[in-house]
């Protein structure tokens, strides 16, 4: 399987590249994993509706420009679908079954996606109703990912 991790901005915090690079490195023994950092759109801290809607527009172009026209492309949303790691697990091996080999995850912005991204989407994932700092999105997707390795091999890990 090859995976895609699309994510806004760059990540600074060295705790946070040290458990991405740890999990990336484990994931490769079940997938090639590729994670793009797309730039983020600089901003002013208070911007009208209008304003985040052309920041999230910006952002959101330079996703689809990394995504293949043949991924399974898998938003991070607050009002997507949550699921367990085990039904991430069979989602995930259902999807190599049917030949579904390239899977794209995308982590938007501080400000979310645009609606393009959203639209392009072929599944919503909700990780909680609780907003994240997208930079540790990325850790936590990883993690998951690798657990869902394990759990569609039998191999201990997921309890």
């Amino acid at each position: 399987m090859n995976i895609t991790i699309v994510t806004v901005g760059k990540l600074k915090e060295k705790y946070l590249k040290m458990g991405i690079e740890e999990f990336t490195k484990r994931l490769g023994a079940y997938a090639k994993v590729t994670i793009i950092e797309v730039p983020d759109e600089k901003a002013p801290e208070s911007l009208s509706d209008a304003d985040m809607e052309i920041v999230k527009k910006k952002e959101g172009e330079r996703i689809l420009s990394k995504i293949g026209a043949d991924a399974y492309v898998v938003a991070l949303a607050i009002d997507g679908k949550m699921k367990t790691s085990e039904q991430l697990a069979a989602d995930m091996e259902s999807l190599m079954t049917y030949g579904r080999s390239k899977v794209a995850f995308v982590i938007g912005g501080s400000l979310g996606l645009h609606t393009d991204v959203l639209k392009r989407a072929d599944e919503l994932l909700s990780f909680s109703k609780m907003t994240f700092p997208h930079q540790m999105m990325k850790l936590i997707l990883v993690e998951q990912i690798y657990r869902a390795f394990r759990i569609m091999k039998g191999e201990p890990y997921h309890k």
